[in-house]
């Protein structure tokens, strides 16, 4: 079990971190940024600095926590010894960055025997820093943070991502026009991990995605399940690449049923 010591100590280490990558990402953004490489297909694209903030974080826990294990985003993978391992995403909402909007982040979460136990997203073009302790709340700042009140699903804002490989984005099309005229409407913000905290402060009645890998979502889904709000995949599943869902518990409850039978889980 872990202790209310090593929670402490991770939230700080974490915290740091993402300052510091926030502030290279914001402050360091060339006028010239050019594309490095692609992911998935040639429109998912990593930029120079992606890379240069993983290397900031990654020299930051190897400094402070040289014996826990890391997987980031842009190729870190390291087992450690320790029992801790952070998920690391530099820079979760890479092309809303390459094009010069305003809705990304830097996205933190350190594991503890497999579970999730502190989570940061830094989100420096918004002045905010998110963050949550296992069993200690989710928070913006100093301000403590709760999902929003029930309400009937036809007077919900949903968020939601799109995939980049053209495929699969067709078929997240056909599951948008199902959910659609059940909802209030439905936004897409280019980041899932803000996404996931504009659930958890109450900005957003739920969300769901399909394809997202494990440091997209880690920091995020400590985060709105602190503040209250369900998390999940299909019926009974937590979680996972197949399909992520965060909502208030009233939205969950009526949403998740309708992804399924949607095949929101599948391209």
């Amino acid at each position: 079990m872990i202790s209310e010591d090593l929670k402490a100590e991770l939230l700080d280490v974490g915290l740091e971190a993402a300052r510091q990558a926030g502030a290279l990402l914001r402050d360091g953004r060339p006028a010239d940024l050019a594309v490095a490489a692609t992911k998935s297909s040639p429109i998912d694209v990593v930029t120079e600095m992606d890379i240069a903030a993983e290397k900031l974080i990654t020299d930051i826990l190897a400094e402070r926590r040289p014996e826990d294990g890391l997987l980031g985003e842009e190729g870190a993978d390291t087992p450690g010894t320790s029992g801790v391992r952070w998920v690391v995403d530099p820079l979760d909402g890479t092309v809303n960055y390459l094009y010069g909007l305003p809705s990304w982040g830097v996205s933190i979460a350190a594991e503890y025997g497999g579970e999730t136990v502190v989570g940061v997203v830094a989100a420096p073009m918004r002045g905010e820093t998110y963050h949550a302790v296992l069993g200690g709340g989710a928070w913006l700042g100093e301000v403590r943070l709760a999902c929003r009140p029930a309400a009937p699903l036809d007077q919900a804002l949903l968020g939601t991502g799109f995939a980049y490989v053209q495929a699969r984005r067709a078929h997240q099309a056909e599951v948008v026009a199902g959910i659609i005229p059940v909802v209030r409407d439905i936004r897409r913000g280019g980041s899932a991990a803000l996404d996931l905290c504009d659930v958890a402060a109450g900005r957003l009645d739920g969300y769901y995605e399909r394809g997202l890998n494990p440091w997209d979502l880690a920091a995020g889904d400590l985060i709105a399940r602190e503040a209250g709000a369900l998390t999940g995949g299909r019926p009974g599943e937590p979680a996972s690449g197949e399909l992520v869902l965060a909502a208030t518990p009233a939205v969950f409850a009526s949403l998740q049923p309708l992804l399924d039978e949607a095949g929101a889980w599948h391209d």
